[in-house]
This record gives structure tokens, sequence and C-alpha cells, in this order.
């Protein structure tokens, strides 16, 4: 996009020129170029939107084409009428109040596609809605030095600010430059880095843990590449970073062993497969389902709808109940007491069947009733049984077998018995 070539006179220039015949034509334009700008967007926005609706989410980068599009729409289509209003005017006038508000224009393209792919490449987030206002007022500002003509004087005077960095130097405008140029490396990083993992998530064919595996190292690779190549472009030498390698070796060895082990732990847990997403675990008195295994923690979803964030090197290292790992089916019980004057076997089979009524319980393997224990007040009894779809609730199941066990039992007189005290009363008055 054009910029101003002489800012530093373009002021001068502007302010030589209010109340000319020319300054009201570049105001008309202007005012022209706007208008015409929003017809478009009102016109062609609709229509954007419901291609974009049309396609599905698989083509994602279409998607977000789409959006990126209808974001920029407006600015886009202004800076290209001004740009054939400046052509037509500079025949007749000077057009320097039209060379501003293409520079204007221009920055506020770029701060709308900034913005939009930090939306994107980043996950949502308070931090990040508070950080797009700083973001869009700081290219603002730089738009408006350079204009003004006082961005050379500014980048010329933090250049001759040199830190010592090992045998090197280096100047404050390179640190501003190099952090500008990582910063929008490593978002456009994790944009495309994104869209890939939208990708390799959508491979149902592939196992759902190599899935996640191959989409954090598309990122990690994205990320390394982004670093590698931002820093040449602004000429700092890439083994200036050598200098912090000790560091960070030393910072992993003590500090940070604890982050390292867990994140170590959560590629061996997405690679060995011992735990799944979907998965119905036990680990650390939590139960529930494993939501999501990223590289450092584990989401487990309990039946309450609490998500328990587990570290992965607990999973490693502890004893994780995988109440799911080699299939869904899993084994419940009910426990009930009958008197000894019962039948137990007529018992026993109106257990089996009363189980067996439930449209959750699995025909095969059958259920079973059994006698656990002679007791104290009774003959201790337990109903077992199978269902495939414990994210369903395991206490809700129980609590209505249970019912049915209480209603049957009522129905055919079946005794529950329940500590009793006896009082004997003595000759003489004793107990």
């Amino acid at each position: 996009m054009e910029t101003p070539t002489s800012p530093s006179n373009l002021i001068g220039d502007l302010i030589d020129s209010l109340g000319t015949v020319a300054m009201t034509w570049q105001l008309g334009a202007i005012a022209a170029c706007l208008a015409g700008a929003w017809l478009a967007l009102r016109l062609l926005q609709p229509r954007l939107a419901a291609a974009r609706a049309r396609t599905s989410v698989a083509e994602e980068a279409l998607r977000m084409g789409f959006g990126g599009v209808s974001i920029v729409l407006f600015p886009l289509t202004a800076w290209v009428l001004l740009l054939i209003a400046r052509w037509v005017l500079h025949f007749q006038h000077p057009v320097h109040l039209m060379k501003i508000a293409i520079a204007l224009v221009s920055s506020l393209v770029i701060i709308r596609i900034a913005v939009y792919v930090l939306r994107h490449a980043l996950p949502p987030s308070t931090w990040l809605r508070g950080s797009e206002r700083a973001i869009a007022w700081t290219m603002w500002i730089g738009a408006t030095l350079h204009i003004t003509g006082l961005l050379p004087e500014l980048r010329g005077w933090l250049d001759e600010l040199r830190l010592p960095l090992g045998k090197h130097e280096i100047s404050l405008l390179n640190i501003i430059e190099g952090t500008l140029s990582v910063g929008i490396t490593i978002l456009i990083a994790l944009w495309i880095g994104g869209l890939m993992e939208r990708r390799v998530m959508e491979m149902r064919t592939m196992d759902a843990n190599l899935r996640v595996v191959f989409a954090k190292l598309l990122k990690m690779v994205f990320l390394v590449l982004a670093v590698l190549i931002a820093l040449p472009i602004v000429g700092i030498d890439i083994t200036v970073l050598s200098v912090f390698g000790g560091a960070v070796g030393v910072g992993l060895g003590f500090g940070l062993q604890k982050i390292a082990s867990n994140y170590v732990s959560g590629f061996i847990i997405l690679l060995d497969r011992s735990i799944r997403i979907g998965d119905w675990i036990t680990a650390d008195n939590h139960y529930g389902e494993v939501r999501q295994i990223t590289t450092r923690y584990t989401v487990v979803r309990s039946l309450s709808g609490v998500e328990a964030i587990i570290p992965n090197d607990m999973l490693v290292t502890a004893t994780v109940l995988n109440n799911t790992y080699a299939d869904k089916q899993l084994r419940l019980a009910v426990k009930v007491s009958v008197a000894y004057s019962t039948a137990i076997e007529p018992v026993l089979e109106l257990l089996a069947e009363i189980a067996s009524r439930h449209p959750r319980v699995l025909k095969e393997p059958p259920p079973n009733a059994i006698v656990t224990a002679l007791g104290d007040n009774g003959i201790e009894l337990e109903l077992g049984f199978w269902i495939e779809d414990p994210e369903k609730g395991r206490q809700n199941l129980c609590s209505e077998i249970s019912v049915a066990i209480l209603s049957e039992f009522r129905t055919r007189r079946i005794e529950i018995p329940y500590p009793q005290r006896e009082v004997r009363m003595l000759p003489g008055g004793a107990a």
C-alpha cells in the first residue's frame, strides 16, 4: 500500500492549503470515497456471510478467508477509492489531505488484519480482548509518527542506544524491531498451526491420541521456524541465543524440572495410548471422562460437571483406574440384606430378574446375585450387573435398581432386617 512520500513536509503543505479550493475538493472526495466504501460493505457483506455459512467446517481456511475479507472490506474499498480519487485530483489540485487519508486508511487495513489474525491464532481469553485495543492504538501511533515525519528521528535515536550482550552489541531499535518481527511471525505461525491442527483433528481414521500428538508437534515446529526466520530478518545473529542456552538448561534442571516432567509425561500418555480421550478413569480420587489431554495436564470431567485438571506426571507415576481401557463395559453392584427366615434361591433369582428389566443393563454377561456374607442381622446379598454406557451415570442406575428391589420386596413381603436390641428384665429390677 502506498504511503506519503515526504512525511516531514506533508503536515506543513497541508496547513498551507487550508481554506483553498483544493481542500474543499479533497474533503468532498474523501467523503464520497467513504460513502462508496460503506455502500459496498452493505451490499457485499451479506453475500460474504452467506458464502461463509455454506462452507463446511472442513474447509476452515476458506471460512476464515471469507471472514477476513468481511473484516477489511470497508477500509480496503475506501483505500482503493481514495487512490483513484487522488489520481484524478492531482492533475488540477494539490492532494496533501488525500495522502494523509490514504496513509490512515492503509493503517486501518493493517490493524484489522492483525487483530483478525490475533483472534484466530490465540485461544479466546480476557487478556486478548483487552490487548486488541492496545495493539490498535500502537499501530495508529506508529502511523501518526510516520505521517508527521517523527518516525525516522525516533528510529535514529533508538538505534544509537546500544546494549552489550556477550561479545555482541545490540541496539534498542533492534530489540523493538526484533520483538515486533518475532511477535508477528509467531502470530502467523500460530494461525497456520491452528488451521493445521483443526485439519489433523478432523482425520477420524487416525487414533485420537495420535491426532493430538501431531497437532502439538506441528504447532511447535511452526513456532521454532517463526523465531528462526524472524530474527535474521531484523539483523540479529541467531548465535546470540546461545548466551541464554546455559541459563535455560540450568532452569530446566532445577526450577522447571516438574514442568518439564509434565510435558514429557504428556507425550508419553499420548504416544502409548494408556489413557485416551473419552476414557472413564479414576485418578487422584477423581472419577470422570477424559475430555482433553494437553502436553502439561489432562482434564477429567466428573458426572457432576466438575472438571479436574490433573498434571500428566501424576498419571504416569501413580496408579490410574481406567474403566474403559479395553472396552466400555463396567460392572456395578447393589447390596441388600434379607432375614434368615427367607428362602434364598428365589430371592437370588428375583434380584437377577429385577436387574435384567432395566434397559441399560446388559444381557450378556447376565446379571448375577450371590450371597456375600452371613451377617449379624441377616443374610447379605450382592446383585452384580454390567453396563456399557458409564457416561450416563452409575449412581442413578444403582438408585433405580435399588428402588425396584425395595418395591418388589414389599410386594412379596420379603423382610429386610435391621439392627434390633432386646432388653431383658432380671429379677430384683436389674436390667
